[in-house]
């Protein structure tokens, strides 16, 4: 497993605050995809520096996949425990936007400890 530095707190907001416009309001222009895909990347990697782990996977196609959560972890194979949502969703529930039960119908949470992720969010202040 490749062991990744936590991201500077500082670049995370940066990422974020780029497309804070879109997550306020969907009928905002979209941006850049490579703009979306630094503040998934650094989001979810923050998620899996404050909650080191193995036991849950988060997967933000196609952009990025982590684990976190302590505990049981696995090694082959599917894992037991995903958490799978779209990009825009992710940075809304990241930020404290949209909460993981009113994200129920955009959020595939899989296993028993998939919703131990909600503690931990949201993981930036807009």
């Amino acid at each position: 497993m490749v062991t990744r530095k936590a991201p500077d707190p500082a670049a995370t907001r940066a990422a974020v605050l780029l497309v804070a416009d879109w997550l306020r309001d969907e009928q905002t222009e979209t941006p850049p995809r490579a703009a979306i895909a630094e503040a998934v990347r650094l989001t979810a990697r923050t998620l899996a520096a404050v909650a080191p782990g193995a036991s849950v996977e988060v997967r933000v196609p196609p952009f990025v996949a982590v684990q976190c959560i302590s505990g049981l972890s696995h090694t082959r194979g599917n894992p037991p425990n995903v958490v799978e949502t779209d990009p825009r969703t992710w940075l809304l529930l990241t930020t404290g936007l949209l909460s993981l039960d009113d994200a129920a119908d955009a959020v595939e949470l899989s296993g028993s400890r998939a919703p131990e992720i909600g503690p931990w969010l949201p993981l930036v202040d807009l």
